[in-house]
């Protein structure tokens, strides 16, 4: 059994490790500090996203095993607001578990709950396990590429 809940101050220490372990396999070395610093702007400004957090049977005195981050934003092509999973992140020892479909599930509820009409994400090319999760839930896979420019 998992309970999910949108991450406060006080699930902070328990969701540090997850981002640096998402941040390592993503192979990206953000500072602690930064990633803290993001976790607090959601906390304090819903509209712009928040996170998730999931933890086994117990609550908040659950073990944590997996986070999300979603994004609010608007689709000009779709002309509607979305929700953008930005991070998906399940410990390794949860994997297969069914952690990973929960989050999404609560992400697309909350996607319901706003009036976004769609909950969209990408993963890297190469991350084969987080492919077949997507393609078991019946995601549709997009034709668009995605590129980037560093603004600093």
């Amino acid at each position: 059994m998992l309970t999910i809940s949108v991450v406060g101050e006080q699930d902070l220490a328990e969701l540090a490790p997850m981002l640096r372990g998402y941040c390592d396999f993503y192979e990206v070395d953000p500072s602690d500090d930064k990633l803290a610093a993001m976790s607090r702007a959601l906390i304090e400004n819903p509209d712009e996203g928040v996170q998730l957090i999931a933890r086994t049977d117990g609550g908040t005195a659950g073990i944590a095993v997996g986070f999300a981050t979603i994004f609010w934003t608007w689709q000009t092509l779709y002309a509607a607001r979305v929700g953008v999973l930005n991070d998906l992140y399940v410990t390794p020892q949860s994997r297969g578990s069914g952690t990973g479909r929960a989050l999404i599930a609560h992400g697309l509820q909350l996607c319901r709950d706003r009036g976004a009409e769609k909950l969209v994400w990408e993963t890297a090319p190469d991350n084969a396990t987080a492919q077949r999760l997507y393609d078991g839930i019946g995601a549709e896979k997009s034709t668009w590429l995605t590129y980037e420019l560093d603004a600093r």
